[in-house]
């Protein structure tokens, strides 16, 4: 075997970067690209008839947004309806894992049914419960008229609601999946040994599970965090971000801009931010991570 003693420290970086080569290209291909392109629209005042001619206003577009009352009113519903659905996901999540777990353990097959509501795209999920919530044809109100409820599901007083325990129904299949992972990961040596010693319980659920716990709580928590505070799809189906703007999540505010109102520099603005403030949390995130397992 060829001696290495005599070869210099920066000898055989080159086929790291061949090997990287065409993965390097395709993200910048299809990240940088867009990237680029969407910072200077949001530079620029541009219109659909001029797109390759944009002129340049410099922050102009980013002033107008962050003075639209429209668009904080649509951050302060996205950050609302995210805390809201998130912590429901993964309480519920959690106590499915704590509750099923044996009867997973023994019945593997019973996971797909349990993960069926995932796999209806939330366009479709949309239009599925706009008819089930119908006044006229829809089945939730006749059952609700049989207890004494006559209100409608979809207006200003029970919208918010509405549209939340859809997407807790949805998705708490998923922070269920990640956290069953994680659950089944903790050795069974430390509740073995605990239970020894004499621990209950409750005492080996706060000293051994739910500390081991915390990082996947962590992480499922801020992976359905960012995906529902850019929700879309089911709620535009449902209300389309109604009653008057009850309903507008960051989403809808930006695709009404750039698709209605035809603004497509204040529209490409707001998704610049709404990227800058997803990086920033991210980072923080990840910051505390790291720093706790440092600690």
């Amino acid at each position: 075997m060829a001696s290495t003693a005599g070869r210099r420290p920066y000898e055989g970086r080159w086929d790291g970067l061949w090997l990287l080569g065409p993965l390097l290209l395709f993200l910048a291909l299809l990240l940088g690209f867009p990237a680029v392109a969407n910072l200077v629209y949001s530079l620029s005042e541009v219109r659909f008839t001029g797109l390759w001619s944009p002129r340049w206003v410099g922050l102009d577009n980013y002033a107008t947004v962050l003075a639209d009352p429209a668009f904080w009113g649509a951050v302060g519903f996205s950050a609302r309806f995210a805390i809201v659905v998130t912590a429901a996901q993964l309480l519920l999540g959690f106590a499915l894992v704590l509750a099923l777990d044996p009867l997973i353990a023994k019945r593997r097959w019973l996971m797909a049914f349990l993960l069926l509501p995932m796999m209806v795209s939330p366009a479709l999920l949309g239009v599925m419960y706009r008819l089930m919530l119908n006044d006229f044809v829809g089945v939730i109100p006749q059952y609700l008229q049989l207890v004494g409820f006559s209100g409608n599901l979809l207006d200003a007083d029970w919208a918010f609601t509405t549209v939340a325990v859809i997407e807790v129904l949805q998705w708490t299949p998923f922070a269920f999946l990640a956290l069953l992972t994680a659950y089944q990961a903790i050795p069974g040596e430390l509740v073995e040994a605990a239970r020894i010693d004499g621990a209950g319980s409750w005492a080996v659920f706060r000293r051994i599970t739910l500390p081991l716990m915390v990082p996947a709580l962590a992480i499922t928590g801020f992976i359905r965090f960012i995906d529902s505070f850019r929700v879309f799809d089911h709620i535009y189906v449902l209300t389309g971000g109604g009653p008057g703007t009850l309903t507008q999540s960051l989403s809808i505010y930006i695709y009404r801009t750039f698709f209605q109102q035809e603004r497509i520099g204040p529209a490409v603005a707001a998704s610049m931010l709404l990227l800058l403030a997803s990086i920033v949390v991210l980072r923080l995130l990840m910051a505390q991570m790291l720093r706790g397992s440092r600690g």
